[in-house]
């Protein structure tokens, strides 16, 4: 899966892929030391005991308050 997330401070986030049944798994993991802009990855995800249909959902949490960005674009690829 491919994910564009703009931030200011992307040490600060957390990105968790969220299957139809709601199980979650962590793409990310915060870091403070990693203070550069933007979350321009791909990961890769076994979710293969996961049924594909339905609706897949991209969860990005800030851990810290001091500053901002917003999820660009996401991709999931079967």
């Amino acid at each position: 899966m491919d994910v564009d997330i703009k931030h200011t401070f992307r040490g600060d986030v957390v990105v968790d892929l969220v299957a139809p049944d709601g199980s979650t798994y962590r793409l990310k993991n915060s870091s403070t030391s990693d203070s550069a802009d933007n979350i321009l990855a791909s990961y890769t995800v076994n979710a293969s005991s996961e049924v594909a249909n339905g609706t897949w959902r991209l969860k990005a949490q800030d851990t810290y308050n001091a500053d901002t960005g917003y999820i660009d674009s996401w991709k999931l690829t079967f």
